[in-house]
Parts: C-alpha cells; structure tokens; sequence
C-alpha cells in the first residue's frame, strides 16, 4: 500500500467533474518532456477508456525518443494546428492541467486557457503554483507529475481499470522525471508503484532502452563538440557551465529532445555539485539547472533568471544575449559560494 498523499477532498472533487463532463481536454506546457507526455497519456488512456471524449493538446513538438509511446501520434500540437487546438480548448467542459504551476508555462496557450469556460483541474508538482484552476492538486515533494497521475487513479479506485498502455506512459515519465530513477526518487513508495506498474505488463528495460538508447548521430557528435568546446568548469565553486549557441545548434542539425540531459552532464565529474546549461533558442535563452545535495538550484533559478523548479532540478528563461546570460550566470556565482558545499579531495 501507498500513503494517500492526495487530500480525499480533492479525490471527491475530480470524481465529481468527471461525472458530470465527458469533453475533456489536457494540456501541458512549452518543449514538454517524458513526464509532461507521461502523465497526458497517463492520463488520456485511463480517460478514453471511461468513454470520455479527450485530447492531449501541446503547445508545441515534443522529442522524438518519446514518440514510440502509445497514443502520441494522436497528441495535437498547437503550433502545427493552432485554430483547431483553440477550438478544442474553447470547447472542452473539462480541462486538465498538468506537469505546469502557471499559465504561462503553457506559453502561446496561457491565453486560451485562461479564457476558457470549462471547469480545470491542476496536477503538478512544481512548487508555488498560482490558483487558475478549480481544483488543485499540487505535490512539490512528488518525483513527478506521472507519480500523482498514478496516485490519483488508485484513489479513485480504479488501477484494476487501468491499461497497459497507461501504466507504460506514466512509468515512462516518473523514470524520465528522475534520470533513471538517480535523483528525486528516494523515497520506499516510488519503488512500490513501479511494482504496480509491473503486474501491467510494462516492460521497463525496454521503456528506458526507447528512451535513452534512441538518439541520432548528430546528438553525439554535438555532445562531444559540446564536452570538448563548450564547458567551463568554476572549481572554486564547484560549478559547471555549458552553452551552445543557434549556430552552433544548426552545425550538428539539432532536432528537439537532442540536448535532453545536457544539463546533467558537468554532474559526472568529481566535486562538481552546480550545473548550468544555457542553450539559445528562437525567441529567448532557455536554462537548466541541476544540482547535488543540498544547493538550491531552484532558488539560483528564480533570482537570477525569473525561473524556479525544484531543489536540483529547476530552469528559466532570459531574453537578451548570451554574453549577457552568461554575465549574469558568472556575477551570480559568489553570492551563492557558502552554499555550494563543495566536497573536496581527501586524498590529497
């Protein structure tokens, strides 16, 4: 047995709802990742088969190693088909809302969202969310998204319902969530759900083979150009920076999902404890933030760059140069030094 984390109020609320409505619409948020495509076919699978109508609305692609899950050739993505994902929105009775803490993580759909008329349920496990849903499910101490995806249907009383293709979906992103099951995922109960998860049928060597051991030629080669080029190691803070521009991005024909994991990388190597990858996209600079121990990446995140997360795992945006993130990065980093608990080298 789990605990039963989510709050039996919330349990009889979503009940209530799905009673009611049968147009039923998730969504989640910009450059979506294995937990935010696991939990809304976590999700989509558990909700089709109650016979509700659904759709999985993203904002825009996601990468290509999750494409082999059940039911992604039937996610819409905004960007491709923006009228018709408006129309879906305006539309639905009930919109769930996951994997995201604000609307504007949801990017070009926050608007539609927001305006929408239909009643919407948060699950997240993003700290600080913001109150623009009728019921919120909110677990910051969660591994993930998919976690209380799974939860949220035990509670309901209905995993003997719940497909093979769901629990294939929702393990993919609790294991996606956690690199593998190596940081945010500690705790006894996550061990128990993959139990579960198994008396499903999934097969979870094959799962992590779809999803790490699917990447192209160009991936590699730009992660050695990356490794060899593009890290800047800051010793006396034990602190990493990698960085790759549009152009150098376009040199090794980045699709999206290439630079998945990028972030973790500098983590690998002795005493480093901080990680930072600043990656430049079309519109803005997107940063990651990873961490080890007890550093706060999430609060790094949020002061430095309007961003935020988790405690090792966190990620903003900036608008401006690289040069200039990069200044910003650097003139950080002492303000944070008696933080960095940095693990020195007994042996020498």
């Amino acid at each position: 047995m789990i605990s039963k984390i989510i709050a039996s109020q919330k349990i009889d609320e979503v009940e209530e709802l799905l009673n009611q409505y049968e147009k039923i619409v998730i969504v989640t948020h910009v450059s979506p990742d294995g937990d935010a495509i696991g939990s809304s076919l976590g999700l989509y699978h558990y909700l089709n088969n109650l016979g509700n109508e659904v759709n999985v609305i993203v904002p825009n692609s996601f990468p290509d190693f999750l494409s082999w899950m059940p039911g992604a050739k039937d996610i819409l993505i905004y960007e491709k088909y923006p009228e018709f994902a408006q129309k879906l929105i305006a539309e639905a009775e009930l919109i769930f809302c996951l994997d995201f803490n604000i609307p504007k993580r949801t990017y070009h759909l926050a608007p539609f969202i927001e305006a929408a008329k239909g009643k919407k349920i948060l699950i997240d496990h993003h700290p600080e969310p913001t109150d623009f849903c009728d019921v919120m499910i909110s677990y910051p101490q969660l591994s993930s998204t998919s976690e209380l995806i799974f939860r949220l249907i035990c509670r309901m009383g209905d995993f003997e319902a719940m497909s093979y293709e769901s629990a294939t979906a929702i393990y993919t992103g609790m294991m996606t969530d956690t690199g593998a099951f190596t940081y945010n995922s500690n705790g006894a109960e996550i061990y128990y759900i993959i139990g579960e998860l198994l008396k499903k049928g999934i097969n979870k060597d094959q799962i992590y083979s779809n999803v790490y051991h699917n990447y192209s030629v160009d991936r590699y080669r730009l992660l050695g150009f990356t490794l060899c080029e593009k890290m800047q190691i800051y010793p006396e803070y034990s602190a990493a920076l990698v960085w790759l521009t549009k152009e150098e991005q376009s040199r090794y024909n980045v699709k999206k999902g290439d630079t998945e994991g990028f972030a973790n990388l500098p983590l690998n190597i002795k005493n480093i404890n901080f990680s930072v990858f600043i990656r430049e996209d079309n519109e803005m600079i997107k940063i990651s933030f990873r961490s080890q121990g007890a550093f706060p990446s999430n609060k790094f995140a949020e002061e430095c760059f309007g961003g935020g997360g988790h405690l090792n795992a966190a990620g903003g945006e900036f608008y401006g140069t690289m040069e200039e993130a990069i200044a910003i990065f650097e003139k950080a980093l002492p303000r944070y030094a008696d933080q960095f608990n940095i693990k020195r080298d007994i042996t020498k």
